[in-house]
């Protein structure tokens, strides 16, 4: 039994980290190098890297749930950050730990998605911050119900579960540092759930719908509508002097969540991405990289995807049958997160739900 116990807790630790804290391993994730000790900034949460000028790359180590990462752009006179994290805590934490890097006070946020991992550290900001997404996010936001919906209702069910799990490890271990350890896991989990039972879902103060430039000094910002992809409005932030692009979830260095996912379109929007001239991509979740054959990679493996689903479901097989079977392994070089047969039965799910939809059109 506790052999038993011990599998369910590992499994409950991976599914977690996957959605709370992908930041926290981002450097040993996906496509792409980390960056080296002597460029990282560490504050009591996060972690920046220096990208360029006024251009920093924002992961967390951290035990709190901080949500997907965060490019943060430095002007003359202020600041934008690309998203907020998944609860107020994490947003606060962030803006403490920022002031090792910057006095200068955030002017804008930018929403690249409506996931509650990149959102919901909006409702600490005051009147003085513009957060801005495309206008879907705020549709999304404001009248979806995101609080009882998909990625945000997995996390709700699984947390307390978790938790359970790390008392019967605590109540099982013997040696003291483990259970510091544990103990230390436990609280910052239980401080989580409360943190997300708090959520306030706050919307964009300010939409585009296809492009919006901000201009601070010699910077030129560009929020970019490239296409329906990872949601129904993703923002790409693109900075052309840098030759710097922040896709979100868009184009990850690892396989993104797909339970919004417009898979066609996803394929196109990542073929307008790759017309943009950039050097370097700073992904919502992973590491950052340069080579646009990893944006092809997942183009092939989306292809690949929506092939051996339609296959399989042809055969009579339900979402989550399918889910076990696919087998993609053949893109484990390119995204070595892919261990065996196997998919996000959210994102299977949502695949069947898309067949559906385009079969009505």
């Amino acid at each position: 039994m506790k052999a038993r116990m011990r599998a369910i807790t590992v499994v409950l630790a991976i599914a977690m980290s996957a959605w709370f804290s992908i930041a926290a391993h981002a450097g040993n994730q996906g496509g792409g190098a980390a960056q080296s000790a002597e460029s990282t900034i560490s504050g009591k949460v996060y972690q920046f890297v220096k990208i360029a000028d006024g251009v920093y790359y924002t992961t967390s180590s951290s035990l709190m749930a901080t949500g997907g990462n965060h490019p943060i752009i430095i002007n003359d006179r202020d600041v934008l950050l690309v998203d907020d994290g998944t609860t107020p805590a994490a947003a606060r934490a962030l803006l403490e730990d920022m002031k090792l890097i910057t006095d200068k006070p955030v002017r804008w946020v930018v929403n690249t998605h409506f996931h509650y991992d990149h959102t919901d550290g909006n409702s600490v900001f005051g009147p003085d911050v513009e957060i801005i997404g495309h206008e879907f996010v705020r549709h999304a936001i404001a009248d979806l119900d995101v609080l009882h919906r998909e990625p945000l209702k997995t996390a709700f069910a699984n947390m307390p579960i978790q938790i359970e799990a790390l008392k019967k490890q605590l109540g099982d271990a013997k040696d003291p540092a483990q259970r510091a350890t544990i103990e230390k896991q436990l609280a910052a989990t239980q401080a989580d759930l409360e943190e997300l039972k708090k959520l306030k879902p706050t919307p964009p103060t300010a939409t585009y719908s296809s492009k919006m430039t901000i201009y601070r000094g010699q910077r030129e910002i560009q929020l970019l509508f490239l296409g329906r992809a990872h949601t129904q409005g993703d923002t790409v932030v693109f900075l052309p002097k840098e030759r710097i692009v922040c896709t979100g979830d868009l184009m990850e260095s690892r396989l993104a969540y797909m339970g919004d996912a417009m898979f066609d379109e996803w394929i196109s929007t990542l073929e307008a991405l790759k017309n943009l001239d950039f050097d370097t991509v700073l992904p919502g979740h992973g590491v950052p990289f340069h080579e646009k054959s990893l944006i092809t990679a997942y183009q092939s493996y989306l292809k690949d995807l929506i092939v051996k689903v339609a296959e399989l479901r042809k055969q009579g097989l339900s979402a989550e049958e399918t889910a076990q079977k696919v087998d993609l392994t053949s893109h484990k070089v390119d995204f070595p997160q892919i261990q065996g047969p196997g998919a996000d039965i959210r994102g299977v799910r949502r695949m069947y739900e898309w067949m559906d939809e385009r079969a009505k059109r």
